[in-house]
């Protein structure tokens, strides 16, 4: 545990200096304990340089690996110390919508010994593959061989603009209009992909990171952009104007989890997300 908690560190600081001064140890001992680590699993697990640390390939899946059990190994402690679990539910864009509010109310009222945390990752898993939540809320599709996730509900997709945009005066716009705007797209997290439109129909595209991106870049009329519906509660950007899609498909909503590695709670995140939605 010792070694697993120092390799994430080495990582999240981005040094073993920085590391050593998270946990309180020297440089020398971070050197040895990740020396022994690599010894111990007989792959190299960093490649140091100058400038900069970075993870071989085999030391990307001994870090999702890590993560996961430490968080596990933490759970373990906390309950066994405080009588409470703690259920982590990750999100990239907007966790479960208008339903958030409602949703963690009555979480806390009908599981008041599992805390529940939503944890905001802007990756396609939503942290989950990077160890960082136990189930996790998305709107795109996931690898089924590493997952098993439910649909728990359906969101209508909407335009998102700057307020003068002369289209902010329209109740509704279609795809094939928006094909002629450039649309702006999070290739880690969004749930709009080039695809939604014809091969040889596709509008010009730009990339951003995040949300907050997404809305900064949206709000200043550099483009348009395709999102749920869910993103229109969670997220309020003075300067940006929502309108629906009105012959895009709808967003499926999943939860997600390890497929080798079900949380005992996931069923019950499905099945109340799946009750408010469908309300």
């Amino acid at each position: 545990m010792r070694q697993l908690r120092c390799l994430v560190a080495i990582v999240e600081a981005g040094s073993f200096t920085d590391a050593a001064i998270d946990l309180g140890l020297s440089q020398a001992a971070v050197s040895r304990t990740l020396s022994g680590l690599e010894r111990a699993l007989g792959v190299r697990l960093l490649r140091r340089t100058s400038r900069e640390v970075t993870l071989t390939a085999a030391g990307s899946e001994v870090l999702v690996r890590a993560r996961r059990v430490l968080a596990e190994t933490d759970e373990l402690v906390r309950e066994a110390t405080t009588g409470h679990a703690l259920l982590r539910i990750g999100y990239a864009w907007s966790a479960m919508g208008r339903h958030t509010v409602e949703f963690q109310r009555r979480w806390a009222g009908t599981h008041p010994r599992v805390k529940l945390q939503l944890v905001r990752t802007n990756s396609a898993t939503a942290g989950l593959a990077e160890g960082a939540c136990d189930v996790a809320v998305v709107r795109s599709e996931v690898d089924e061989r590493r997952f098993d996730s439910a649909v728990v509900g359906l969101e209508r997709r909407y335009l998102g603009m700057a307020s003068d945009d002369a289209w902010a005066r329209r109740r509704f716009v279609r795809l094939a209009e928006v094909a002629e705007r450039t649309v702006l797209i999070d290739r880690r997290a969004g749930s709009t992909s080039p695809q939604l439109w014809p091969a040889g129909q596709r509008p010009e595209l730009a990339y951003v990171h995040d949300v907050d991106d997404w809305l900064t870049a949206v709000a200043a009329g550099e483009a348009v952009g395709i999102t749920a519906e869910s993103t229109l509660s969670q997220y309020r950007r003075t300067g940006v104007v929502f309108r629906p899609v009105r012959d895009a498909p709808a967003i499926p909503v999943r939860v997600v989890w390890w497929r080798e590695d079900p949380p005992v709670h996931a069923p019950k995140v499905v099945d109340l997300l799946t009750e408010l939605y469908r309300s």
